[in-house]
């Protein structure tokens, strides 16, 4: 039997490759108008990055992670010995922790300076279930801002991801967009100690692993995805009931910037995100038709503590995340079309094997002035040279045979319209300009 992809994997065929690497640029062009750059990240992080940065009682670090150790120290853990923290290293279960953790140690936001603005696209690893839109290896763009608690940066996130989907072909119709405030250090305590109060006293309704969360963090349990559970928690305390005055000025500001920006908006209080360092606004896109439960394409929130968690200075940040997998979902129930792999501005197809040589030196120019060309390599038929031909999706066809060899002269036909144009074989800047 051959050799088959691990569970929960995947492999990016030409097309859909190709639509990731478009999916990128789009990002980066969106993003770069606000003044975010590239930055790029160990797939491999020590895993002590993400359990002070996650949090331990998160499922991502408790369930989720994969561990990524060498042959020597797996021998060493057999044997019985230990290994040192440094040599315990993780493949990355999403990416804010580790662009924060980039930032602290190259000192990218010194005292007083401007904020940094930083996007990143890569491959992220969680040992989850596999089934639609949830895979244990996905691909994710996100962004992060650090040095700046202003709620103006948080609005303009929120802003400039649904102008994302917006330029990727999600359209704006086929989402919803909540928003919700998670308090800071100061409030979420008082808050937390409420839903566990509450949530003992419907432990009856309430399913094991809710009562688990409740003792570890309460507010997990607004992301049960037991229906019993959820309309249990549907009537919890509202966080937005007990924030302190700076997280409730906080928020009404976020809000009345996105009102500024005439997007449309769900308060939800349930709205808690799954990751520990999530501080103040969180966010979430979902799309309202075709992806039932896995139907999250993007998220996010700020994250105040994050810097410290990992070692650094105080340092505010927010970000989001989102999913390429999901996305395409997304845009395949909003019935776009996807872009084919590759292109071919001209085929050169030979009638004869004699007009092999004059076709491959033909292609080669076309090709060195900056054209895509293409001619058959395995001796087909002249019919089966245009089917290829239509195949590559070839914009225009030149055929080579004992004719055009004594002219010099051949037939350019355009494929799509049928209009054929003598073109001079000797002069290929000529062929190349007939090509626009």
């Amino acid at each position: 039997m051959a050799i088959q992809s691990p569970e929960g994997t995947f492999d990016l065929l030409p097309d859909e490759a190709e639509f990731w690497a478009r999916f990128k640029a789009t990002a980066a062009e969106v993003f770069g108008r606000y003044g975010y750059v590239t930055i790029e990240t160990p797939i491999v992080e020590r895993t002590e990055l993400f359990v002070r940065g996650i949090g331990e009682a998160t499922d991502v670090v408790s369930k989720e992670m994969f561990t990524a150790i060498s042959g020597e120290n797996l021998k060493r853990l057999t044997d019985g010995g230990s290994v040192k923290s440094s040599s315990r290293l993780s493949l990355r279960p999403e990416g804010t922790a580790g662009v924060v953790r980039a930032v602290v140690q190259h000192d990218l936001v010194p005292q007083g300076a401007a904020p940094a603005k930083l996007m990143y696209a890569g491959q992220m690893f969680r040992a989850e279930r596999p089934q639609k839109g949830r895979q244990r290896q996905f691909n994710q763009v996100g962004i992060e801002c650090l040095g700046a608690e202003a709620p103006s940066v948080d609005a303009e996130g929120i802003i400039m991801l649904m102008r994302f989907f917006e330029a990727v072909g999600i359209p704006v119709s086929a989402t919803r967009l909540l928003v919700n405030s998670m308090g800071c250090e100061e409030c979420r305590p008082a808050y937390r100690e409420a839903v566990r109060a509450y949530m003992a006293e419907h432990e009856t309704q309430l399913c094991e692993e809710c009562l688990r969360r409740a003792d570890i963090n309460p507010l997990r349990a607004f992301d049960c995805k037991n229906e019993r559970c959820r309309a249990v928690m549907d009537s919890a305390p509202k966080i937005t009931d007990h924030l302190c005055d700076s997280c409730r000025d906080h928020y009404e500001a976020v809000k009345a910037y996105l009102d500024a920006a005439g997007l449309t908006y769900i308060e939800d209080h349930k709205l808690v995100r799954g990751l520990d360092y999530y501080t103040r606004t969180v966010f979430e896109v979902q799309v309202t038709e075709g992806m039932g439960s896995q139907n999250a394409i993007g998220g996010g929130g700020r994250y105040d503590k994050l810097a410290q968690e990992v070692g650094g200075r105080a340092t505010p940040g927010f970000g989001f995340a989102l999913g390429f997998e999901r996305c395409v979902l997304a845009l395949r129930a909003a019935g776009v079309e996807f872009p084919r792999a590759g292109t071919c501005d001209l085929f050169v197809a030979c009638a004869g094997d004699e007009a092999r040589p004059q076709a491959f030196a033909l292609v080669q120019a076309v090709r060195d002035a900056g054209r895509a060309a293409e001619q058959d390599h395995q001796a087909r038929s002249l019919k089966s040279q245009f089917k290829l031909a239509n195949k590559l999706g070839a914009r225009y066809v030149i055929t080579l045979g004992s004719d055009e060899l004594v002219t010099g002269t051949a037939v350019l036909r355009n494929m799509e319209t049928h209009e054929e144009t003598p073109v001079d074989l000797a002069d290929v800047s000529a062929i190349v300009a007939a090509l626009e």
